[in-house]
């Protein structure tokens, strides 16, 4: 009888754990996004377009309010990447926005190049993306992207 009685405790007591460890809901993470230019393409007023990808790697969604980033290309500097895109973009995933850019001589001349002789090339983004998580205040993350470009086959003026 004791033996019955005490296994019926036991039994309830894990079930009552049980329900209280599922009562704490999902933890709500926010993390630093990313962004990297997807694709760059020459316009014909000599301005690039950039598509910019915009990564939310929280568990939460996130509003993306403004960007300000520094494009390098090598060692000179490009030009600025600038936008408000008030954009909102769900937990761990990322979407796309286009910015226009007028880049500088001497960056104007390296992708020129880059695209005759079919090579790519390397790039930097620094700055600052401003961000607001669900049921959050704004907040600035410090960006900080090297990666490449190639060239898009059978895309004249396009490197991705």
């Amino acid at each position: 009888m004791k033996a019955k009685r005490w296994m019926r405790w036991t039994g309830l007591a894990l079930c009552v754990l049980l329900l209280a460890a599922c009562s704490t809901g999902p933890v709500r993470r926010v993390s630093e996004p990313s962004a990297r230019i997807q694709q760059l393409t020459v316009r014909a007023d000599g301005s690039w377009s950039a598509e910019l990808r915009i990564e939310n790697f929280s568990s939460i969604p996130m509003r993306f309010d403004s960007l300000d980033l520094a494009l390098r290309l090598g060692d000179d500097a490009a030009g600025q990447l600038q936008a408000k895109p008030a954009l909102s973009i769900g937990p761990e995933s990322a979407d796309i926005i286009t910015v226009v850019v007028k880049p500088q001589a001497a960056a104007k001349l390296a992708v020129a190049e880059a695209l005759a002789a079919g090579r790519g090339v390397s790039y930097t983004l620094e700055g600052h993306i401003d961000a607001t998580p669900d049921q959050g205040k704004l907040r600035s993350f410090d960006i900080k992207r090297s990666s490449a470009l190639s060239p898009a086959p059978g895309l004249p003026g396009v490197l991705r």
